[in-house]
């Protein structure tokens, strides 16, 4: 009997165990996290920003 005791024990370890793992690991579904996941990805296809030109540097001899 207490054989099946620890398994029963183990079992209800495991379901809690992972259950709280899917909660901390799963994705957010809110109406915000969805705006700034589009907005993420919108990002990440945007073109690069053209290259700034190169500062000019007098060289000054006094």
């Amino acid at each position: 009997m207490s054989g099946l005791v620890f398994l029963l024990a183990a079992l209800a370890l495991s379901v809690v165990g992972s259950l709280a793992l899917w909660l901390r690991q799963r994705q957010p579904t809110s109406f915000d996290q969805g705006i700034e996941d589009f907005s993420r990805e919108m990002k990440a296809l945007a073109p690069p920003p053209p290259p700034r030109p190169a500062r000019r540097t007098s060289e000054r001899r006094d």
